[in-house]
């Protein structure tokens, strides 16, 4: 006798159960459940050792092996092999290295602490996959937004940073040597200094 897992109304995973702590959980017939040595989750229903949880609602028969009879000729050659199953979005784009590389390297390369802004962007980065996978298309379409968000908004910080210590680097010299020119402006008309 296999040992279930199922998946409750909220979405979260419970188990191990019988089939016959099963029945106490209240499940109904789509009801995802997995044990060992299924290759993915599967309606309650579907599962013929879990037929006796149903056997008493009224209504139910078990599913039987659907024979075919002459009129009803087989579809399996003319319909392709995705046919009638739902379509899964691709997933949304990550922003996951993007966002590292907007956060560490201006804070590297000139310690900006607004670069780690970029930090908001990976953490929204690292849950585009997670929510993916669980079937949050909608979920994972929003971290994958707000991860670009923070991602641009760290990586234009970055380059407002380096422009910003550029343009100090350039005038620092321009002082300089302005300077050193007043030093010669002085010295040639008798004044010292």
């Amino acid at each position: 006798m296999n040992r279930y897992f199922y998946i409750d109304s909220e979405g979260k995973q419970k188990g191990t159960f019988s089939p016959e702590e099963l029945k106490s959980e209240n499940i109904k017939k789509d009801t995802l459940v997995w044990t060992q040595g299924m290759n993915e989750w599967m309606r309650a229903s579907d599962v013929a050792e879990l037929d006796i949880i149903f056997a008493e609602s009224t209504g139910y028969y078990p599913p039987q092996p659907a024979a075919q009879s002459a009129a009803q000729p087989a579809f399996s050659s003319a319909q392709p092999a995705g046919y009638g199953a739902p379509q899964q979005q691709p997933m949304p784009k990550s922003w996951l290295i993007e966002s590292i590389l907007a956060t560490v390297l201006p804070f590297l390369l000139c310690s900006s602490i607004f670069s780690l802004l970029g930090i908001i962007g990976i953490v929204h980065a690292s849950k585009v996959e997670s929510l993916y996978i669980r079937g949050d298309y909608a979920g994972s379409l929003e971290a994958s937004s707000q991860a670009g968000k923070w991602t641009k908004i760290a990586m234009w910080i970055g380059i407002a940073w380096v422009v910003l210590w550029i343009v100090v680097v350039v005038l620092i010299i321009a002082f300089g040597v302005s300077m050193a020119n007043i030093g010669d402006i002085l010295n040639g008309s008798g004044y010292e200094i």
